[in-house]
């Protein structure tokens, strides 16, 4: 049992992994853990820099017709704006790609499935549900694994971490993983027989000690996000959470949002930390990873599939570039990686203290950063890092000064 690769992790980016480099001819196993995909709450929502990774795949077309949905506006809400202010020149989402009409939502279980079954087209052996028994990297690599109540091991060059945030891959490989502290918590749902929302805009704002955070996913649905304070842990809590959950939308400064509050809660309610980690360099002797398996950016902005889908890109080309028996050269994909995640964290940090921080202190905060923005856009450009790629916003605003700059902290 030998292969050109062997992919541990069958969702979103090891099926992408094996979709395209089967294609390429490579001989790949891929392995799956779940016998059906569920909804994560999470991984739904492409930014249009992540679009184009997918049209570079060659994936762009198979996701729209297992039922992508693009949204080609924005609007941000706060507590010290007017609505019809907010609502009076939406942020238009076709700016920041080319041929690119704004943000791809597919919902997670379905997109992982299109995946899956496409690697399998493309010749990819494709096993699941898979346990996984032991790795070894190094000269020699191999997976040994259980399919089938049957024990087996396969050999190849290179092992591919595709399994998220506890990869066993990266246990194996002995890279270690950095964390930021959580800044709060971070809850998601997804909400059907939504009526009165605008299908193709997402909106975020903030009101009281609450920040929410939409995205339409077509035919009603909607993935709602909520962020609150660490300190309140058990907030949404119990059987009846995802229906309070669904009332902290219903806010003053956002009317509309009384459609998402009035909605079917349509899958599980869950929190989770937000936080950024990373690698230093996200591969080792027999092994790459890719995906949350090398690190995740603060979900707050959104990017785990953009960022997945650019590591697909980066490390298949990498793969189909090197010549056979040659041991591929991951230099140029770490190097990348980690200066794009290190301006993510930055974005990220940035977009947390303006929107998921509440009190007095932090009301304040963004009524002045919402007046300021208005006289000097380029304080808005971590947002333009988010959704065109952070190689696409100059290197200073990536620094304390700017960090400064944003927060009203010059003189400070």
């Amino acid at each position: 049992m030998t292969y050109d690769l062997v992919i541990v992790g069958g969702g979103i980016g090891g099926s992408a992994l094996a979709a395209v480099t089967a294609r390429a001819g490579r001989n790949v196993l891929l392995l799956e853990k779940s016998e059906h995909y569920e909804d994560r709450v999470r991984g739904e929502w492409i930014a249009p820099w992540g679009v184009t990774e997918t049209k570079r795949l060659g994936l762009y077309d198979l996701l729209m017709s297992a039922g992508g949905h693009h949204i080609t506006d924005h609007v941000t809400y706060d507590e010290s704006l007017a609505p019809a202010d907010c609502e009076a020149a939406p942020l238009p989402l076709g700016i920041f790609a080319a041929d690119v009409p704004g943000p791809l939502c597919l919902g997670h279980p379905r997109h992982c499935q299109t995946l899956y079954d496409a690697a399998r087209a493309e010749g990819a052996t494709c096993l699941r549900p898979v346990i996984v028994d032991a790795i070894t990297l190094g000269a020699s690599p191999s997976v040994t694994y259980t399919h089938n109540g049957q024990q087996h091991t396969a050999h190849a060059p290179l092992i591919v971490g595709a399994e998220g945030r506890q990869s066993e891959v990266r246990a194996a490989s002995g890279i270690q993983l950095h964390q930021d502290k959580p800044h709060h918590w971070f809850a998601g749902l997804l909400v059907e027989n939504v009526k009165g929302w605008n299908p193709t805009r997402q909106a975020i704002g903030t009101e009281d000690s609450f920040g929410f955070l939409a995205f339409p996913q077509g035919e009603g649905r909607v993935r709602v996000y909520g962020g609150y304070a660490l300190e309140e842990k058990g907030r949404f809590n119990g059987e009846d959470g995802a229906r309070r959950f669904l009332e902290a939308f219903r806010m003053s400064c956002a009317p509309d949002n009384a459609a998402l509050a009035a909605g079917t809660p349509a899958g599980p309610l869950f929190s989770y930390f937000n936080n950024d980690s990373w690698t230093d360099e996200p591969f080792a002797p027999g092994c790459v990873l890719i995906g949350d398996a090398a690190g995740w950016n603060d979900p707050i902005n959104g990017l785990g599939l953009s960022i997945t889908y650019r590591d697909v890109r980066i490390v298949s080309d990498i793969l189909k570039e090197t010549l056979a028996d040659a041991a591929p050269n991951f230099a140029p994909y770490a190097k990348e990686r980690t200066e794009r995640m290190r301006r993510l964290r930055f974005a990220g940090q940035l977009q947390a203290k303006l929107d998921m921080e509440f009190g007095e202190a932090a009301r304040e905060r963004r009524r002045l950063y919402h007046e300021r923005k208005t006289a000097d856009p380029t304080l808005g450009l971590h947002g333009v890092a988010i959704m065109a790629g952070p190689e696409h916003v100059p290197a200073e605003i990536f620094t304390e000064a700017h960090r400064a700059r944003v927060l009203g902290l010059e003189t400070a």
